[in-house]
This record gives structure tokens, sequence and C-alpha cells, in this order.
């Protein structure tokens, strides 16, 4: 019994409790909504757990790091990335008509969802460095560390994860203490390039984007994700149509049923009161993702603590923004309900961080 005791105490003494209560329970509405969504389909919803095994592991693993380890890696983490979207953009393979994969033999990787992390590590470990004496240029330079990955990313293209990339740097940016003045520039340079931007889009990105606003002019096309899924979501009322009775999902007009739009499943099949549910659990994770951001005690900590749990809000925003058709279609999964291992990982990669940073405060220099 004492054995047993001492093992569980060393299995969980790095973990935060709270945050892993929140991420479990997500993580059990991802599967019962994933079963519905895929018609019963027992061998998807087992390999989405398996998903799930493998980045709690990867989680547990990287909350009992140290956090000095953490920032001794935030430098060859950023670099050893930038290597592997280079080598993507000269011998990734394509598919859909995207070039985002590496082949390295055992398997495929997709470096891009490696800087969700690297990224604002990078900028956190830089800002630390500096700490003492930030000037304008540290931000400029931070600033560059962010659109080096960005201009790669951008070119295969994937606009989710470069959405996603800039804004995790730009919270670290914001967190870090840019001026207002500064920021307001940035904004109006940023829509100043708005025409280079789309001149660089490709034809499916701009139809997406137009067809936002209008979805039924092209609805057997770019707007027939947004116009089934609106639908979808609406029909779900107050209380739902029932668990695997919603007939958008089931009559199979709900496209990317069990990724991109699972929301749209869940939103049909528990209605509005399995919506508040949902979010009430989203913000428990927020919640105490910025607790854990507002005790960090390091520039770098609270940096990066801050930027994870604002980018996983996006996550939130965009995924359920475009379902709902107030967003255009990026291609963002709903964080830990969407099917797939590599944005899982990534996530969890991250709520590893934010335990290694509440539960480690004595190794953190002050």
């Amino acid at each position: 019994m004492i054995k047993s005791v001492s093992l569980w105490h060393y299995l969980t003494r790095y973990i935060d409790n709270f945050l892993l209560v929140g991420i479990i329970l997500l993580m059990l509405v991802g599967l019962v909504t994933l079963y519905s969504a895929t018609d019963g389909d027992l061998s998807r919803v087992t390999s989405q757990a398996i998903n799930m095994l493998a980045a709690l592991i990867i989680m547990w693993l990287v909350a009992n790091m140290p956090l000095q380890h953490m920032m001794s890696l935030a430098l060859p983490i950023y670099v050893v990335g930038l290597i592997l979207l280079i080598g993507v953009a000269l011998f990734g393979e394509i598919h859909s008509g995207a070039r985002r994969w590496l082949n390295i033999g055992v398997t495929r990787i997709q470096p891009s969802e490696l800087m969700k992390i690297a990224v604002p590590l990078m900028m956190a470990w830089y800002f630390d460095k500096h700490e003492a004496t930030l000037r304008l240029r540290n931000y400029i330079v931070a600033t560059l560390l962010l659109l080096l990955p960005v201009l790669l990313i951008i070119r295969q293209p994937d606009l989710g994860t470069t959405l996603l990339i800039i804004s995790s740097g730009f919270y670290v940016l914001f967190l870090a203490g840019l001026s207002g003045r500064i920021m307001t520039g940035l904004l109006i340079a940023g829509a100043g390039s708005l025409p280079f931007l789309w001149s660089m889009m490709h034809g499916y990105q701009k139809r997406r984007i137009m067809t936002l606003f209008d979805p039924t002019q092209d609805a057997l096309g770019a707007g027939y994700h947004t116009i089934q899924s609106t639908i979808a979501v609406g029909s779900g009322g107050v209380i739902g149509k029932g668990w695997q009775n919603g007939t958008q999902t089931h009559l199979d007009f709900l496209p990317e049923k069990s990724t991109d739009f699972i929301f749209a499943v869940y939103s049909e099949e528990f209605g509005l009161i399995g919506n508040l549910i949902l979010l009430l659990l989203y913000l428990v994770v927020i919640g105490r993702g910025m607790v854990i951001t507002a005790n960090a005690s390091t520039q770098f900590t609270r940096l990066i603590a801050g930027s994870i749990t604002l980018t996983f809000s996006t996550y939130i925003f965009v995924n359920m923004g475009m379902v709902i058709g107030i967003l255009p279609v990026v291609g963002v999964p709903l964080p830990l309900i969407s099917y797939g291992g590599t944005s899982m990982v990534t996530m969890l990669l991250g709520f590893g961080i934010l335990m290694s940073i509440q539960m480690h405060p004595k190794l953190v220099k002050t």
C-alpha cells in the first residue's frame, strides 16, 4: 500500500490536477463526439484514444522537466524547426496542392506544428536574456524571429497554422511590454500589407475569404462548408437532437465532420446547453492557464505561459468562428476535440510547459 502511494505521488508530483481534470473532460467529450461523427467507427475512436495517451505521456515528460532545461532547449528547437521548414520547402511532399509534410524515412512529420511551440519559446527566451536592457531593437529582433518561420509556412500554404503562430508571437510581444503606440503602428502596417498578402494567396484561399460575406455565391464550392455547418449548429436548438441523431452529420451533408467541423456535430446533437457546458470546460482550462501566468516568477515563464494560454484561446475562437460563419475556413482544429494526433501532441506539450512552470517554482531563477 505504501509503495503504491509512493508510486502515485511520484507520477503526479509535477502534475497540476486542476488543469489535468479540465483536459481529461474535454478529451472525453472529444471521444464521444468523434464516435458519432464517424458513425460509430471504433477504429477511428481507438486511434484517437492512442493519440491522446501519447500526448498525455509527452505532457507528463515535459511537466517533469526543470525549466532551466527548457530554456536551454529554446534556441536548438527553434533552429531545428527552421531547418525542417526549409527542408519542407525544398523536399516536402505535396498533398492536395500543399507542401507541408517532410518524409524522414520512418515517418512523415509536419514541422509547422513544432513551430507553434518553438516560436513563443524562442521569443520568451530572447526577452528573458535582455530583460534588464529592453530597447526597441529587441522588439524588432523578436519580430524577425517570428517572421522567419511565418514566411516559410505561408508559402506551403498553411493559412491556419500561420495565423496561430503569428498570434502566439504577438502575445509574447504584448506581454513583454510592447508599447501601445508601436502596436498601433504594427496594426496599421499589417493593414497596409493586406494587398501584398492577398497577392500571395492561392485562389482557393481568396475564395474562402470572399464567400465569408456571402456563402451562397458558391454554395456547392467554397461556401459549402460554411452553409452546412451553420445549418447543423442552428438545427441543434436549445437541447440538441440527441447523441448520434444529428441529420446533417449522419446524412453526410457536413464535410470534415471529424476534424475541422466537429463542433458542428457537437452543436447539432447537444444544442445550446451542450455548447455552454463545453465553453465552461474551456474556461476552466484557460482560467487555470491565466492563474499560472499571473503566478510565474520570471520573465521567461510569464511570457511562455501567457502565450500558450492565449494561443489555446485563439484555437477555440477561430475554429468556432469558422464553423458558425463569422470567420473564413482556415483549417484550425477544435482543441482537444477534433481528430488528429499532431495538434493533440502540440497542445499537450504546451500544457506540460504550463504544469512545469506551476510545479517547479523553486527551480526557476528569481
